[in-house]
């Protein structure tokens, strides 16, 4: 049954870097909770207490609005194949843009991916382990290249003018600060 650690073990790391999703969960306490699946080998571990991860231009931005007002961040990865298990990792995160000091050297971590438009950086305080029992088995057969074909196709200009039109709120009306925060 559930277990609860104050850091990662490398057991936890292992098996984070073998999945190829994991979902993020964030909210304000006056907004809709907001819980988003990730893939694109875009989360990394810098220490036992600490990730980042890549998030690419999309539809929405919630996260990024959600962390500024309010820090908590909630990020969950669950075994579709094998043993199974269900990790999640509590902490406060920080959003980055690419006119942040820290911006480059993280960015360096990550594989080139086109659109990318924030990094977040987490601080843990629990990691929680649950048995996972009822998620079904899936099998991988992929990755979508849709999200970066459609980004690679948009351009650089492209992409800050659609962050500038379609990301710079929250569906709850709350600033993501993105354009400011990107220079333009």
């Amino acid at each position: 049954m559930a277990q609860r650690y104050k850091e990662l073990s490398q057991a936890h790391i292992e098996f984070m870097t073998t999945q190829k999703l994991f979902f993020v969960g964030t909210a304000t306490a006056e907004s809709r909770v907001n819980v988003s699946p990730k893939g694109m080998d875009s989360l990394r571990v810098l220490g036992p207490a600490r990730v980042v991860w890549l998030n690419v231009t999309g539809s929405g931005n919630e996260s990024s609005a959600h962390v500024q007002y309010d820090p908590r961040m909630t990020i969950m990865f669950c075994a579709f194949e094998g043993q199974p298990l269900i990790l999640r990792l509590y902490g406060r995160a920080k959003v980055l843009h690419k006119g942040d000091s820290e911006w480059q050297d993280l960015l360096r971590l990550f594989p080139p991916i086109p659109g990318a438009r924030q990094i977040f950086d987490v601080t843990l305080d629990l990691v929680q382990t649950s048995c996972g029992m009822a998620v079904p088995y899936l099998s991988y057969l992929g990755d979508r290249e849709l999200l970066s074909a459609w980004a690679g196709k948009k351009g650089e200009e492209g992409l800050r003018r659609y962050r500038e039109e379609k990301n710079q709120l929250s569906l709850d009306g709350i600033p993501t600060h993105i354009v400011v925060k990107e220079g333009h």
